[in-house]
C-alpha cells in the first residue's frame, strides 16, 4: 500500500506521516518513508537550487525535474510495495499536478509523464488556506511557499483532484494535530484491515 500526503507546505503533512508510520510499526506492519522532494540526489540539488532562486527554469522544467527526482526512487518503491511493505510518502505524484496546473501546464500532460511510477493506493490531502500556511512558517519561504496567489491555485487543483477520485481523502487540517492524527487513522487503518480508531467499542 502505498499512502501518499499531499497539501500545502506548513499543512502538517511532515507530521501526519510520522504519526502514521508510528501507528502502522505498532501494529506490526514494515513501514517505509519518502520525502519529495528529495535533496539529497544530484536532481534534488538542482531543484532546491531553483527554490532557493539559485536557478531559472521555466514551469515545464520544474515539473519535469520534480517527476525525474520521484523516478529516481522508483526501483525502490517497486520492491518495497511487491514485497508487501506500506510506503508513506510525504507528497508525491499530485504534487505535480497540483502546482503545475496552478502555473498553467496541462493537468493531463503532468499524469501522464508519471504513468510508469506506482500510483498511491490512497491520497491524503490535509486541505489548508494559504493564509494559514504563510501562519505557520512567517520566514525563510521559498519562492513558491511566497505567493499566495499561486498557493491558492495549488489549492483548488489539490481540491479538483480530490473530488474526482475515490482514492483520495480530504482532511480539514486547520484542526488541531490530534484531530487531524485521528482523521487520518480512520480514513487509513480500516482500508489495511484495521480497526478505525473512531469505530465504537
Amino acid at each position: 500500500m502505498l499512502i501518499a500526503f499531499e497539501g500545502l507546505d506548513q499543512s502538517g503533512k511532515e507530521t501526519q506521516a510520522r504519526q502514521l508510520r508510528t501507528r502502522l510499526q505498532a501494529e506490526r506492519r514494515v513501514v517505509r518513508a519518502l520525502s519529495f522532494p528529495d535533496y539529497e540526489t544530484p536532481i534534488g540539488q538542482e531543484i532546491r537550487h531553483a527554490l532557493s532562486g539559485q536557478r531559472e527554469f521555466s514551469p515545464e522544467v520544474m515539473q519535469l525535474l520534480y517527476v525525474a527526482n520521484r523516478f529516481e526512487h522508483r526501483a525502490r518503491l517497486d520492491h518495497w510495495l511487491e514485497s508487501g511493505d506500506c510506503v508513506v510518502c510525504d507528497r508525491y505524484r499530485a504534487s505535480s499536478v497540483a502546482y503545475g496546473e496552478a502555473q498553467g501546464l496541462d493537468p493531463a500532460w503532468l499524469e501522464s509523464i508519471q504513468r510508469r511510477l506506482p500510483p498511491a493506493t490512497v491520497t491524503v490531502l490535509l486541505d489548508i488556506a494559504p493564509g494559514t500556511a504563510v501562519e505557520r512558517k512567517q520566514s525563510h519561504r521559498d519562492r513558491y511557499e511566497r505567493d499566495l496567489g499561486l498557493l491558492a491555485r495549488v489549492r483548488e487543483s489539490y481540491r479538483r483532484q480530490a473530488a474526482s477520485d475515490p482514492d483520495w481523502v480530504l482532511i480539514d487540517a486547520e484542526q488541531a494535530k490530534d484531530a487531524v492524527a485521528a482523521a487520518v487513522a480512520a480514513a487509513i487503518l480500516p482500508r489495511l484491515g484495521l480497526p478505525s480508531p473512531l469505530a465504537p467499542s
